[in-house]
This record gives structure tokens, sequence and C-alpha cells, in this order.
């Protein structure tokens, strides 16, 4: 990068949300001296690539939260956004005040169940103590199973057979493959011979058909899962590892017609909202042909402020092509396997890339602060 950019005082750029794809773009916008806010409904940033573990493993929870205002200071406000005035430029929060915006980045992520996600507006202290909850559940529960067999589910069952391997895990997913869809067939079968491997019960092509039922990340004895073929498993506690949605709900009604059909905001090759050049959409809200993941939130961000700053500079602007896929997946903290292209990454690589720390330590250091022990 060069010098930072000379701009007046009528630019502004707000960033809702602050996720992997929002502190990215807010780094971005520090060192390049571009006046901006960062808005999120949270205190602090939530590393939720390392969620998992930090539902079973006590005290790792506090690594995977990191205080926006310690690294962004005056450039950061906790607030809900409720809505965006598309005619003043203002964004919309619930106490009533509105932000102005010279130009506005939409990173509001998605949400899902926890412990994978953590949407609850709560202080971070509160926000750690839920998952130390959670990992005392795990600990008291000989009995666990899982529904969802995606990544979130692969990991979070290797995660629990690496802590407790007495423990009987079961894994519910409704396809064959395990994994996403997007990965080589080798790693879905790597996935599944690991986790055999593990210890983990495989119930495949099999869907909970009484989850509304059933008590969810707390020990319960006796609990009886039914699938949609008749199956039954006696738990003692379940999981839930599936329902990603595209957080929406902060820009919905005012882009009601530049909507995809999963909620993600259409846009064109700079990643602006179609419609509008000083609106831009990153991360698991922009409606991007590619996988939902934190390293693409990133790269979009790097893509969105050169854009910034190549509008107010009067320079071509820059567009994302998305890239060759790299997808890792950590099977606990000794094992994983993914591919990085089309390219096929072996057990040791992936450990030591990422099943060790699950790239906290990246994420501090992002946030320009040490890391508890």
């Amino acid at each position: 990068m060069g010098s930072k950019v000379s701009v007046d005082d009528s630019v502004r750029v707000v960033i809702v949300g602050g996720g992997f794809g929002g502190i990215e773009a807010a780094h971005q916008l520090k060192y390049w001296g571009i006046p901006f806010l960062l808005v999120d409904v949270r205190d602090a940033f939530h590393h939720n690539v390392a969620a998992l573990r930090a539902a079973v493993q006590s005290g790792f929870a506090k690594k995977t939260f990191i205080s926006f205002s310690a690294t962004f200071r005056d450039s950061f406000q906790q607030g809900l956004v409720v809505g965006i005035d598309l005619e003043k430029r203002h964004v919309l929060l619930n106490d009533g005040e509105e932000l102005f915006f010279s130009h506005l980045i939409i990173a509001t992520g998605s949400d899902g169940p926890f412990p994978g996600k953590f949407g609850k507006p709560i202080d971070m202290q509160s926000a750690i103590q839920t998952y130390e909850d959670m990992v005392k559940e795990v600990e008291k529960a000989p009995r666990i199973v899982i529904v969802g067999g995606g990544s979130a589910g692969v990991e979070m069952a290797a995660e629990v057979k690496t802590k407790y391997p007495a423990k009987e895990v079961t894994l519910i997913h409704s396809k064959m493959a395990l994994a996403d869809a997007v990965v080589l067939p080798r790693v879905q079968q790597e996935v599944k011979e690991s986790l055999i491997q593990e210890g983990v019960h495989l119930l495949l092509s099999q869907k909970v058909n009484n989850l509304d039922s059933l008590t969810l990340n707390n020990f319960k004895e006796n609990m009886i899962v039914k699938t949609d073929n008749g199956t039954e498993i006696v738990t003692d506690m379940v999981i839930l590892c599936t329902g990603i949605k595209v957080n929406s709900s902060a820009y919905s009604s005012a882009f009601s017609n530049k909507l995809a059909r999963n909620g993600a905001l259409q846009v064109n090759e700079y990643l602006q909202v179609k419609g509008y050049d000083n609106i831009y959409a990153i991360g698991d809200c922009a409606d991007v042909n590619e996988p939902k993941m934190a390293y693409h939130a990133g790269l979009h961000a790097g893509v969105v402020v050169t854009n910034i700053i190549n509008s107010l500079t009067q320079k071509p602007l820059k567009a994302y092509t998305p890239g060759s896929l790299t997808f890792l997946i950590s099977l606990g903290r000794n094992d994983g396997v993914g591919q990085i292209s089309n390219f096929y990454v072996g057990h040791l690589l992936v450990t030591v890339v990422k099943s060790k720390d699950l790239f906290v330590s990246k994420s501090w250091r992002k946030m320009d602060q040490s890391m508890p022990y």
C-alpha cells in the first residue's frame, strides 16, 4: 500500500457488521486514513471459526471474543441497525440515532444456532460465560447427538471426541456425503473415515423429525431423537449444527427489490449493491457465487476499500472475481483435512495450519491486541 488518502469532511464510511469482513474493511480504512464508523450490536468481534472448540474446551472461549473499542476506539459504535434511509444516507439505529454515511459497507454476515454462531447482543464477558456454561453441559453428558453433517457438524463431533474419547457421539445428516457439497469427494471420504476411526456413529441420509420437542445444548438424560426413517437414538444432549441464514434484517426493507432468494444483496462485479455506486455488500450477505467463508469476506473487504479509494481519487474500480476454493476442515486439535484449489490437502498440513489454534492468534494480531492464555 501507499501513503494515506486525503479526503474532506464529507467522507465517512459506515460499516454495518463487525464480522471477518467488517473488521478487515475497518483495518484497511484505518490504514488509509479514511474516516469510518464500524457498527455492531455486540461489543466484541467473535472469532466464530473457533466457536465449536469454545463449547467443549474450558478456557478457550475468552480467546474467541476480541473487544472492538480497544482496537477501533472512537471509530466503533455499539448499536442495533434497524434500517437504512437511502435518500438521507443515514443508517438507523434502534434507539433512534441516525448515522450519516457517504459510503456504506454492509457486512451483516449470517445467523445460525449456538454454539456455531453467537448473535445475542450481550457483553463480551456474558458471551464467554455462555460458552463456559455449555462446556459444563458437554462434560456431564455421556451420550451426545449432533444434528447436521456439514463442516460445522463434522467439526463439532470431532471436537467432542478429541476432548472426550469415551463419550458416545452420534452425527445425523440428511445427505450421504459429509462436509460441504463444494469440496472434493476425496475430502468428504477422508472426513467420513476419520470420524469413524474416532468412534463417531454416523446416521446418514436421515433427518431428525422431532427436533421441536428436544432440549438443545443442555444435559438432559434419556432424550429420544427420532429420524424420518424410524430410527430412535437415546441421548443426553443434542447439539444443532444446521440452518445458517443470511442476516438481512438491517437492510431488507431498504433493498427489498435487490434481494437474492436467500436474503443476500445483489451486487455487481465491483461488489456494489446493484443501482448504488456508494453502497457495497461483503461476506455472507453479498450474493456472490462461492462458499460463505471468513476467508472470502476478507477478500471482499480488500476489493471494496480499494474501490472506495478509487472512486474518491477518480481511478477505475477493481472487479472481484471468485477465485479457487480453499477449504480446510478441522477434526479436533490433532487432525484435519481439506483442499486448496482442486488439490487434496492431507491431515498433517491442515492440522498445522488450522486445527491447532483455528486461526485465533491471527485474529488477535489483526486486532492489535494480546491474546489471553
